[in-house]
């Protein structure tokens, strides 16, 4: 089949989202079908073969990020020649809304994945937050009931999302490729950095936003280090805090200890799950936490807060623990991971096994199947 999927973001940016996108659009591709990206502009952006580009403006609190402009006076045109059969959007905004309404004229499913919990991100606007979080609870429900399929990463966020939503709700998780992490390098970070092969290596990957929770970690690595001195802490990421953070580390002291990789390249940031000891992560805004499972293809046992996606990403004892947000609580998960090795590495085995439950390859034939049944249902619709 042919996918038309629209997304207020892309590469050359990094999120969650991007390497959401990415990985399904591949896997989709293998298994034969012809998918599409409808997404904005960057500077210096490299064309790609069926990545259709929107003018686009930076955001005005997070430069890096792009807005696009979702218009198109070429655009009708363009998904006439490609012939779609189904419509996926990646956001309610924007371009998710432009997806929306293409969907409508040319009377073709709508998908849409709810990626991300968005009013826990209105600290980005300069003004209104509170009125605006209820704002965009209203809107992103609104979409979903627009919608022929929504889809959610885990079974916690469809519960959230079917409270106010009518519309089917499915959950598939983002996938993780499994593949990728059979032939990394483990001793690449420890050489990039020159970390002592006796230090135990705590690590944390993601954008640096106000929402990942990134100074509750560095104040349980604070903690850390009083028990265990023989510990760095590795951050891979960049993000609208990155500077704000290197000077809450030398403020707290522990700046020598805490190493701010900036974005890496993918194979890079592979080799930091596999040269890692421990995955720490305290987010309480994820819809699933694919980091998560990405450091559990890495064998790589992780401690994290207890909430949403996150919560079902991690059996606590089984690949790793779930703590409430407390730093306390949180500390000892850690001291007991870096002090008990036969723990660690029965943790790191049952996290290897346990990622291939959610392998990019299976999670794309469940978006077919579901592609599948709503374009059925949309043809019968019709028909009556």
């Amino acid at each position: 089949m042919r996918i038309g999927m629209f997304t207020d973001s892309y590469r050359p940016y990094t999120s969650g989202v991007v390497r959401s996108l990415e990985t399904t659009a591949a896997e989709l591709t293998a298994l034969g079908h012809e998918v599409y990206i409808f997404a904005p502009n960057y500077p210096n952006c490299e064309k790609e073969a069926g990545v259709f580009r929107f003018t686009s403006v930076p955001s005005p609190t997070y430069p890096d990020f792009a807005i696009a402009l979702p218009f198109s006076l070429h655009l009708n045109a363009t998904v006439r020649r490609l012939d779609l059969d189904v419509i996926h959007v990646h956001s309610p905004f924007s371009m998710g809304l432009l997806g929306s309404r293409c969907a409508k004229r040319f009377n073709l499913p709508l998908v849409f994945t709810y990626h991300t919990m968005y009013d826990q991100y209105v600290h980005y606007l300069p003004f209104a937050q509170e009125l605006s979080r209820k704002v965009v609870l209203k809107l992103a429900s609104n979409f979903c009931n627009r919608c022929d399929l929504v889809i959610a990463p885990t079974e916690i966020i469809r519960g959230i999302i079917s409270q106010n939503v009518k519309t089917e709700v499915e959950v598939i998780p983002t996938g993780i490729v499994i593949d990728e992490f059979a032939t990394a390098d483990s001793e690449w970070l420890r050489r990039q950095y020159a970390i002592p092969k006796e230090h135990k290596i705590l690590l944390h990957l993601g954008r640096m936003g106000k929402e990942k929770n990134i100074r509750f970690l560095l104040d349980v690595f604070r903690d850390v280090l009083t028990v265990r001195p023989d510990t760095v802490f590795i951050i891979v990421g960049d993000g609208p805090d990155r500077e704000a953070l290197q000077a809450e580390a030398e403020k707290k002291g522990i700046g020598i200890k805490v190493i701010f990789t900036g974005a890496l390249p993918r194979e890079h940031v592979i080799n930091a799950y596999a040269g890692a000891d421990l995955f720490i992560f305290a987010s309480v805004t994820e819809t699933q936490g694919l980091v998560l499972g990405e450091a559990k293809a890495a064998g790589l046992p992780a401690v994290a807060v207890e909430a949403l996606g996150a919560a079902e990403m991690v059996t606590d004892g089984v690949d790793g623990f779930l703590t409430p947000l407390s730093r306390e609580v949180f500390t000892a998960r850690v001291l007991q991971l870096l002090e008990n090795d036969a723990l660690r590495r029965e943790m790191s085995a049952n996290a290897r096994r346990r990622a291939g439950e959610l392998s990019s390859a299976n999670m794309a034939i469940k978006l077919v199947s579901a592609y599948e049944r709503t374009i059925a249902r949309k043809k019968c619709r019709n028909v009556v």
